[in-house]
């Protein structure tokens, strides 16, 4: 699997929620793009990811 352009071995399957937590971050502090679509956070834990998958983990920063 490739995430945020690195390739991963990441036991699959797996879903985009245990991902987002399996890295450490907080799931309303993200945004997930999978094979160049966006996963709406209602279907994170729903949408299960394989190893061919490409993903994107944006985390959002609060800045001031």
């Amino acid at each position: 699997m490739i995430i945020n352009g690195r390739n991963q071995d990441i036991g699959t399957p797996i879903s985009v929620e245990e991902l987002i937590t399996s890295r450490g971050l907080r799931p309303d502090r993200v945004a997930v793009e999978v094979n160049g679509s966006i996963v709406p956070r209602t279907a994170h834990a729903q949408t299960t990811l394989s190893g061919t998958d490409t993903v994107e983990i944006v985390t959002f920063v609060q800045g001031g």
